[in-house]
C-alpha cells in the first residue's frame, strides 16, 4: 500500500462534495427567500427562483447551475470587485 486512497473512493468523495454544495445552495436560497431577497434567474421563458428549483438544477446539472447560482446570488468568487 502506497498511502494513496483507494481508486473507488475518489468518485465517492467528489459526489459527497457536490451533494453537500447542493444542500448549501438549497439552504442559502431558502434563507434568502425568507428574507425577501430570492435568488432569481430568467433566460427567456426559463426561470429559476425557488430553492427547490435551484436544488434540482444543481443536482441534475451541477456544472451549469452551481456557478449560475453563485453569480445570481452575488457570491461569485471570480467576479471583479469595483472600488
Amino acid at each position: 500500500m502506497t498511502g494513496n486512497l483507494h481508486p473507488a473512493l475518489a468518485p465517492i468523495l467528489v459526489l459527497l462534495v457536490v451533494l453537500a454544495l447542493d444542500v448549501w445552495v438549497y439552504t442559502d436560497a431558502r434563507q434568502r427567500l425568507r428574507q425577501g431577497d430570492p435568488v432569481s434567474v430568467s433566460l427567456g421563458s426559463f426561470r429559476m427562483r425557488t430553492p427547490e428549483a435551484w436544488f434540482l438544477g444543481c443536482l441534475i446539472l451541477w456544472v451549469v447551475f452551481f456557478p449560475l447560482y453563485l453569480s445570481a446570488s452575488g457570491r461569485n468568487p471570480f467576479a471583479r470587485r469595483s472600488g
